[in-house]
């Protein structure tokens, strides 16, 4: 069965942004994890489940605002046009993933901003994930998972403005799915303590890699829709 494109560029995004994601949420992966209650036996073993808990709320979270930012782009694309309302979005996303694209590589700083503005929202939904804190069973990870899921990051906010030209709710939550695994790698990794891929993945270089594969699907997005506009 094939992969429709949006989905696997928005994995492709989601894995390619492991950079931002090890300084992003580095440091909540790491309190998480080293505060796990101590279990016998193989630590990697003991602690998986508390990963996959933590990332898969996340990644629920991630659909949940994905379906939100889908239904209301649907709904604007009702008012107007259909066509031409999401083949704007389609525009408007292909310029945010370049915005991102820079970001990413250390080359602007332009969506740090919008990560600000993202931080009311976070000022009052972080308080909720204390009432899991400590953390001593999965469930507990879960949702501390779920409340993660809607801290302030410009890698988030520019996939979301994507699921606004989705076509739907369903559509922007399998957008964001698609993102959301492609973060996996990254902090699955850094949460199983591989010191020597966090420093790979922080270096320069890597950074701008990341930064120019992300600003090639921008291009691609911008591309795309100056095509059909154009008949």
């Amino acid at each position: 069965m094939a992969i429709d494109p949006p989905y696997l560029a928005a994995f492709l995004v989601g894995l390619s942004g492991g950079a931002h994601c090890f300084g992003m949420c580095g440091g909540i992966v790491g309190a998480l994890t080293l505060g796990l209650p101590p279990a016998p036996g193989h630590p990697l073993r003991a602690r998986l489940p508390y990963l996959l808990a933590y990332n898969g709320g996340r990644v629920i979270s991630y659909m949940v605002a994905g379906a939100l930012a889908g239904g209301v782009g649907a709904w604007a694309a009702h008012l107007l046009s259909v066509r031409h309302a999401q083949l704007g979005l389609q525009l408007l996303a292909g310029l945010f993933m370049m915005l991102l694209g820079l970001y990413l590589a250390g080359w602007s700083a332009a969506l740090s901003r919008l990560e600000r503005a993202g931080g009311v929202l976070w000022r009052r939904i972080e308080p909720l994930g204390r009432r899991w804190l400590p953390v001593h069973t999965p469930a507990q990870a879960l949702g501390i998972g779920l409340v993660w899921g809607w801290l302030p990051c410009g890698l988030v906010y520019s996939v979301l403005v994507w699921a606004i030209g989705a076509g739907g709710a369903l559509e922007g939550a399998l957008l964001l799915l698609s993102f959301g695994l492609g973060t996996l790698p990254a902090l699955l990794a850094l949460g199983t303590a591989a010191a020597a891929l966090a420093g790979f993945m922080r270096r320069p270089a890597m950074r701008r890699l990341a930064g120019t594969l992300v600003m090639l699907f921008g291009v691609y997005e911008i591309v795309l829709a100056a095509r059909m506009l154009s008949g």
